[in-house]
């Protein structure tokens, strides 16, 4: 943690809330938990531009949970539309329309659908033009809002509604989660981060490193999803948790491609603490164990943080 960050305790936390209860979004959603702290992070003054999604659902016209503007685009466009929002303010500032201390801050949510694969085209060129923005991606590793489908960020042995274990495909899911992390990372964008609502003070020291650079910025959240991952909606932070704990889910950040993990376990717990607790893994046990995949997951999770502890603590496990 920076010496100068304002947040230091959880009690730093404790301002204002922009998103008020009573939204239609399902009960222990992931993704409104991060958007909450997101959100106090940020303050009232922001412009929210949501690719369609889970979270659309939270905005019906005329009732809103929010105290800030928001704008409802397709998967596909959700930077396109921030680009425009951006450009308009820019130019009503110079022209004096409306003064300086007037201007918003722009901010993309999306799911991992438009994040990952439909809306990847129109991310990719804001990052190049160089869009002053935040983007935030809560990623519950599948189409959540249509009957959880399979998307790119599906992991290794998740059931999905597309994936269904059967005889002849008994782990469910076969292919690995894209890394949009090192996808993103290839453009060297000012900043970029992974988080978890599970960790809210990290959350809030990468917003507060964030808001320093001028250019696109950009956030990987993972968000439980109660009944597509099912497990009880009172488990969502400790869902979140476990993701981080058993390094599933790493917590890290980038600054102009420059990657530095902002928590490094020191022991990982296995893999199955993780697995077991989500009905979509469930066939990975029942009525017999899949060891050949649980055992692959984890060798990649080991592998991944064999090197995190090499590079970034000079350590080898």
């Amino acid at each position: 943690m920076s010496s100068n960050s304002r947040y230091r305790s959880i009690k730093d936390l404790l301002s204002e809330d922009y998103v008020v209860a009573g939204t239609p979004l399902c009960s222990g959603c992931g993704a409104i938990l991060t958007l909450r702290i997101f959100h106090k992070i940020l303050g009232g003054n922001v412009v929210w531009v949501n690719a369609a999604g889970c979270v659309t659902l939270m905005v019906n016209y005329p009732f809103t949970p929010l105290k800030s503007s928001w704008m409802y685009t397709a998967m596909a466009c959700a930077p396109a539309g921030a680009q425009g929002i951006r450009d308009a303010l820019d130019i009503l500032m110079e022209k004096g329309r409306i003064p300086v201390d007037q201007d918003l801050k722009v901010a993309v949510i999306t799911g991992d659908g438009a994040a990952y694969d439909i809306g990847l085209q129109s991310s990719s060129g804001a990052i190049y033009r160089g869009l002053d923005f935040y983007y935030l991606c809560y990623d519950n590793e599948a189409y959540g809002n249509t009957g959880f489908q399979f998307s790119s960020a599906t992991p290794l042995g998740s059931r999905t509604a597309t994936s269904p274990p059967t005889p002849l495909n008994p782990e469910g899911y076969k292919k690995k989660k894209k890394d949009l992390f090192e996808i993103w990372r290839a453009h060297k964008p000012p900043y970029l981060a992974t988080i978890s609502p599970s960790h809210p003070l990290d959350i809030a020291r990468k917003i507060e490193k964030a808001e320093k650079y001028r250019g696109p910025k950009l956030f990987i959240a993972i968000s439980p999803c109660p009944p597509g991952w099912g497990f009880e909606t009172m488990e969502t932070v400790r869902m979140a948790r476990l993701a981080v704990e058993t390094g599933i889910w790493p917590l890290k950040e980038a600054i102009y491609g420059e990657v530095k993990h902002t928590y490094i376990p020191r022991k990982l717990k296995p893999v199955e603490e993780y697995l077991k607790t989500q009905a979509r893994f469930r066939h990975l046990f029942y009525p017999v164990k899949n060891a050949e995949i649980i055992q692959t997951i984890q060798g990649e999770i080991e592998e991944y943080w064999r090197e995190v502890y090499r590079r970034e603590l000079g350590e080898n496990i």
